[in-house]
C-alpha cells in the first residue's frame, strides 16, 4: 500500500482500491449528474449569498472583475484537480490526492482544512437561506419573525432557527440513496438557471449606469479582496471531486465536470453581478439576501416574488450538495482510520448515515450561532490552503512518477500549477488577520489529532493496527 519512499504515501493505483472489508460507495452518477452537482453548488451559494457582501465591503461594481479573477484562479486549480482526480477516482478529493503525492501527514491536514471549508460553507449557505426566507415572509406575506429566532447571539438574537431547521431537512434527504440526491439536484439546477436568466433579462433594462460610478471605489486592492471573498462561490468543483467514488466513469467524467463547472459558473457570475450592482447601489447589498433586496426595491410586481422564491430553492440545493461533500470527505478519512473508522459504516442504501447525522448537527450548531461574515472568510482560507497543496501535489507527482498513466494531464506544467499556486497565495493574503489566527488554531488542533490519534491507527500504520484497536474505534 505504501511507496518505497521514507514517508507514508499511498500510491495513486492503490488509493483506488480500499482495504478489504472497508465500506464502499455505489457508482451510480453520470457526467450530467456530476456537472449538475458542481453547477448546483456554485450557483446556490455564491450568487445568492456572497455577491452582496463582496460588492459592499470589498470591490463595489468592480465585483465583476473580482469574479473573473476568482474564476481564472479556480480554472487553473481545476486543471490540477482534474489530473489527480482522474488518477485517484475515490472519495476524499484533495485529501486523497495529497495522500498520493505528499504523504499521510500533509493529507490529514488537507482533509482537516477541507472539513473546515465544507462544514462552515454549509453553515454560511444555511444562514443565507434563513435570511432569504425571513425576507420573503416579511415582503410577501407581511409576517415578521422575531429576531430572537432568526439571528445568532452576536447579532442580538438567541439562535438562527430557520438555518437549523433547513439543515435538518437536508440531512433527512442525504441518508437516502445518492441517486435521490442526484435527481433532486438536476431538477433544482434547472430552476436555478431559469432564475438567473430572469435576473439578467428583467434586471438589465433597469440598470442605472450611475450605480457603476465609481466602478472600483476600493481600488485594485478592492478587486483582489473581492476576488478572495468571491472565491467562495466557486467551491462547487470540489464537490464534484468529492463524488468521484460514486461516478460510473470517473476517469473521463470527473475532469469534464470539474472544468465545465468552473467555466459555466464564471460566465454566470460575471453577468449576474453586473446586473445586480447596476440596479442597486452596491452599499445596499451588504446583507444575507442581496438579490432579494435589490429586486424588491424595483417594485416590478410578481417577478420579484418569483426571484425570491427561486433563490430560496437554489440555496436549498447548494446546501444539499455542500453537506453531501463534507460527508464524503470525512468518509474517506474515517475509512483510512485517521478518524474513527466506525463512523464510515454504510447502511443498506450504501450511504454513511452516522457521518451524515454527526456533521449535520455540527453544521446546524454553527449556522444557528455565528454571523455570516466570520463564516465566509473561514471557508475561504480552508479552501485556499487545500487548493494550494493540490497544485504542489501535481508538481511533486510529475517529478516522482513522470511515466505513470494520467487519463487527464494538466496542460503547460509547471506553468499552470505555479500560476494556480500564486493565485491561491495572493487571495489568501487579503483575508483578515483574525481569520488567520482562527485558522492557525484549527491547524494546531488538527496536528494534535493526527499525532495523538490518526498516525497510530492509520491503515498505513499496519501491522501495529489490531482487531481490538479497530473495534475500539467503532
Amino acid at each position: 500500500m505504501t511507496s518505497p519512499t521514507r514517508w507514508r504515501r499511498r500510491l495513486p493505483d492503490t488509493a483506488t482500491s480500499p482495504a478489504a472489508g472497508s465500506p464502499t460507495l455505489k457508482r451510480s452518477l453520470g457526467r450530467i449528474d456530476l456537472t449538475a452537482m458542481g453547477v448546483g453548488t456554485i450557483v446556490g451559494a455564491g450568487i445568492f449569498v456572497i455577491t452582496g457582501v463582496a460588492a459592499a465591503e470589498k470591490a463595489g461594481p468592480s465585483i465583476v472583475l473580482s469574479f473573473l479573477l476568482a474564476g481564472t484562479v479556480c480554472a487553473l486549480v481545476a486543471l490540477c484537480y482534474s489530473e489527480l482526480a482522474a488518477m485517484t477516482p475515490v472519495s476524499g478529493s484533495a485529501y486523497t490526492y495529497t495522500y498520493a503525492t505528499l504523504g499521510e501527514g500533509p493529507a490529514f491536514l488537507v482533509g482537516w482544512n477541507l472539513l473546515l471549508e465544507f462544514v462552515i460553507a454549509g453553515a454560511a449557505v444555511a444562514i443565507g437561506w434563513s435570511g432569504s426566507v425571513v425576507s420573503a415572509l416579511d415582503t410577501m406575506f407581511g409576517l415578521t419573525l422575531p429576531a430572537a429566532i432568526t439571528a445568532g447571539p452576536s447579532e442580538g438574537g438567541i439562535v438562527n432557527l430557520p438555518a437549523v431547521l433547513i439543515i435538518g431537512v437536508i440531512v433527512a434527504v442525504l441518508v437516502g440513496e445518492v441517486t435521490l440526491t442526484a435527481r433532486i439536484t438536476k431538477a433544482l439546477v434547472a430552476v436555478t438557471i431559469g432564475v438567473l436568466v430572469l435576473v439578467v433579462a428583467i434586471g438589465a433594462p433597469h440598470i442605472d449606469i450611475g450605480n457603476w460610478t465609481p466602478f472600483a471605489p476600493f481600488g485594485f486592492g478592492g478587486i483582489i479582496g473581492g476576488a478572495a471573498i468571491a472565491f467562495f462561490a466557486f467551491l462547487g468543483f470540489d464537490v464534484v471531486a468529492a463524488s468521484a467514488e460514486e461516478a460510473r466513469n470517473p476517469r473521463r467524467d470527473i475532469p469534464f465536470a470539474i472544468i465545465g463547472t468552473v467555466l459555466i459558473a464564471t460566465l454566470l457570475y460575471a453577468l449576474v453581478s453586473a446586473v445586480l450592482t447596476g440596479i442597486a447601489p452596491f452599499a445596499t447589498l451588504n446583507n444575507a439576501s442581496p438579490i432579494a433586496t435589490a429586486f424588491g426595491n424595483l417594485r416590478i410586481g410578481w417577478i420579484g416574488n418569483v426571484i425570491v422564491i427561486a433563490s430560496i430553492i437554489a440555496l436549498t440545493k447548494g446546501l444539499l450538495l455542500i453537506v453531501y461533500a463534507q460527508v464524503r470527505l470525512m468518509f474517506a478519512m474515517c475509512r483510512d482510520r485517521l478518524l474513527p473508522r466506525g463512523l464510515a459504516e454504510t447502511g443498506k442504501r450504501a450511504t454513511p448515515v452516522r457521518l451524515t447525522l454527526l456533521l449535520g448537527v455540527v453544521c446546524a450548531t454553527i449556522a444557528g450561532l455565528l454571523p455570516i461574515d466570520i463564516v465566509v472568510e473561514l471557508v475561504n482560507i480552508g479552501a485556499l490552503s487545500a487548493f494550494a497543496v493540490v497544485c504542489v501535489g501535481v508538481l511533486v507527482l510529475r517529478k516522482l512518477e513522470p511515466n505513470r498513466e494520467r487519463p487527464f494531464r494538466t496542460p503547460l506544467v509547471p506553468l499552470v500549477p505555479i500560476l494556480a499556486l500564486i493565485g491561491c497565495v495572493l487571495l489568501a493574503t487579503t483575508l483578515d488577520g483574525l481569520t488567520w489566527v482562527r485558522f492557525a488554531v484549527w491547524v494546531l488542533v488538527g496536528i494534535a489529532v493526527y499525532l495523538g490519534y490518526g498516525r497510530k491507527r492509520s491503515t498505513l500504520a499496519a501491522p501495529t493496527i489490531t482487531d481490538s484497536t479497530v473495534s475500539a474505534d467503532r
